[in-house]
């Protein structure tokens, strides 16, 4: 059965198309079969999957509008390993037009119905707001998998998404569950961030990865190459972070279909981590393991600002 996450986070610049372009690349590294549907204007996970967006004649424009099947726009065959259903400036269309249409939040869901037995994960990039186009990838969505880095202004967007992942669990998708938080852009060396990441998994638990996403050049550098890191430069600490999320993502895949295993608390790090080995198609070992839904607020004490759950009851 197929895994749909929307990988989404309305504050701009967290490392949310990185995160699906490097996740997709890397699942199928393990010999699973991927989708990635570009749901961004912007198209940069189609660019950064080697497909030039500027010469698209069809794009998930078209599928959301209705006027073309999913599987007619699907390009597969890729560097990567996954397939994608691309996406261009288009998408700024269809989301106005989609305000006056039936049914409009629920187009993308409709879509990946003839598709999403064919594939064992569906990672949907979302728009970098909280908009149409984001909306239907919650409804489309099983999970939502939120990349943040761990800085005070992050903080706060998770409030507001997390209100809103609530909204649509109780009125559109009431299956929506949130899969994690994955800590990007980490840099030890920052206070600040050693003492976000701290309060994230305090107050999160074990929905916090173990895996943490470094800075790393190389993953700023494979896009323009139309590359994941993974085939960009393999031995990177960024290739080998995401190859750890897969990793991680596949134990918690596992432990949830029944497998035996003791969950544990997640712990600040100063990199990516590899706990538990996973073997790769070609024999590399990586990753390791796994419901907050509550909200909560932004709170202040003693000079440190963190996220705090709201009590339950």
């Amino acid at each position: 059965m197929s895994r749909i996450i929307a990988i989404t986070n309305q504050k701009g610049g967290v490392g949310k198309t990185t995160t699906a372009v490097n996740l997709a690349a890397s699942l199928a590294a393990t010999k699973r079969s991927v989708l990635l549907v570009d749901l961004d204007a912007q198209g940069n996970a189609t660019m950064g999957s080697g497909v030039d967006k500027n010469e698209l004649d069809y794009s998930a424009c078209d599928v959301l509008l209705g006027q073309i099947d999913l599987k007619q726009i699907i390009i597969a065959g890729l560097p990567g390993g996954y397939d994608i259903a691309p996406a261009n400036a288009d998408l700024t269309a269809a989301e106005i037009e989609l305000r006056e249409s039936s049914e409009r939040e629920r187009r993308l869901r409709i879509a990946l119905e003839s598709v999403a037995a064919e594939y064992d994960y569906i990672l949907i990039d979302s728009p970098p707001s909280l908009n149409m186009l984001t909306l239907n990838a919650l409804v489309a969505a099983d999970w939502v998998l939120v990349p943040m880095q761990c800085e005070y202004y992050a903080l706060e967007g998770l409030t507001a998404l997390l209100e809103t992942i609530e909204g649509v669990r109780r009125s559109l998708n009431p299956g929506l569950k949130l899969l994690g938080l994955l800590r990007t852009m980490y840099d030890a060396r920052n206070n600040l961030a050693n003492e976000v990441s701290a309060q994230l998994c305090d107050y999160f638990g074990d929905k916090v990865y173990r895996t943490v996403i470094p800075r790393n050049v190389r993953l700023a550098e494979a896009p323009s190459h139309g590359l994941p890191a993974l085939l960009y430069d393999k031995s990177s600490r960024g290739a080998q972070a995401y190859l750890a999320l897969a990793g991680e993502m596949l134990r918690r895949d596992e432990d949830e279909s029944g497998t035996a295993a003791t969950s544990q608390r997640p712990t600040q790090t100063t990199d990516h981590e590899t706990p538990v080995p996973l073997t790769l198609a070609n024999n590399t070992k990586i990753g390791e393991t796994t419901d907050t839904n509550d909200v909560g607020a932004i709170v202040k004490s003693d000079g440190v600002t963190f996220f705090k759950l709201k009590e339950k009851g």
